[in-house]
């Protein structure tokens, strides 16, 4: 199941890298699908590939109202024919949400649960129960984060031209994770953490990752979460738009935003050598903009 075979690279051309000597490139995998972009689609293609192997005909997964990982897996459902469930954070279903409106006429079945059964998602005896009520259905944890979403990831790292430095938002910490199995020891992998108190994620990591746990090449910054999972600043919705016109990228502040409002004042700190190559994930999730419009947060 291919849907592209390689997403282009962008240059930045700015007067603050010029000034510092710095290269920018940013890596458009928001261009791979319009609706499966991203580090959804790294994630999927191995996991679709294992769910085909075990004689799987539907895939059943989690996610909260807005969730970008919902919304790629409806269209992968619609776009490859197989049939798909979300567990979705309710209790209920708002019927306007956007993102939950384009996963239903994907023709994915919603099944909201109250938030003390979704905590559950990881529960093996949950998981089991899940199991028996859809037998034919392949089970993929929130997020598409496990051992096959890093094989999507690290063929990533392997695409990618010579870098110094490799830089990617972190959610769930999968992207990461692959990005340090796919790259040579000489390139230092960074993740910018989106959430508050992100610390847990260093250890889920170097559970996903072998290299991470023998390699020092690789860093979690926690520092440039804005106020948590979600949330953003109204300076950073700022850069964002700036950003946006000024290089023709369209960023959103939840993950690729945020990422690249860190990477800027990374540069002004000067955090980086003189004459580093940096190379910066785009991860997509730009559906997540019409969420922000409709609950009125831009």
């Amino acid at each position: 199941m291919t849907i592209i075979s390689e997403s282009p690279v962008q240059t930045i051309n700015h007067e603050l890298l010029s000034a510092q000597k710095l290269t920018l490139q940013i890596k458009r995998d928001d261009l791979i699908h319009p609706q499966i972009s991203g580090n959804k689609w790294r994630k999927l293609k191995f996991n679709l590939q294992a769910m085909q192997q075990q004689g799987k005909t539907e895939l059943l997964t989690f996610g909260g109202a807005f969730s970008n990982h919902i919304h790629a897996t409806a269209a992968a459902g619609q776009l490859f024919g197989f049939k798909t469930h979300g567990i979705i954070r309710g209790p209920e279903l708002d019927e306007h949400n956007p993102t939950l409106q384009n996963a239903k006429r994907c023709g994915m079945t919603l099944h909201p649960v109250n938030r003390i059964t979704y905590r559950l998602r990881g529960e093996s005896r949950y998981l089991a129960e899940l199991q028996k009520q859809f037998p034919h259905a392949y089970i993929l944890p929130e997020g598409g984060t496990n051992p096959a979403a890093l094989l999507g990831c690290q063929e990533l790292a392997q695409s990618l031209p010579t870098s110094d430095v490799i830089m990617c938002p972190t959610g769930s910490g999968g992207t990461l994770a692959g990005l340090i199995e796919g790259s040579p020891h000489s390139t230092t992998v960074l993740g910018i953490a989106v959430l508050k108190q992100a610390e847990y994620l260093i250890d889920d990591i170097k559970q996903l990752s072998r290299k991470a746990r023998q390699q020092q090449n690789w860093q979690l910054l926690l520092e440039h979460h804005d106020g948590g999972y979600g949330k953003f600043s109204h300076e950073l919705w700022e850069f964002c738009q700036t950003f946006t016109q000024q290089h023709a990228i369209p960023l959103e502040p939840i993950y690729s935003g945020k990422m690249m409002y860190a990477l800027w004042q990374l540069i002004e700190q000067g955090f980086f050598a003189e004459g580093t190559r940096i190379m910066a994930i785009h991860t997509g999730g730009l559906q997540g903009l019409d969420g922000l419009k409709y609950r009125r947060l831009i």
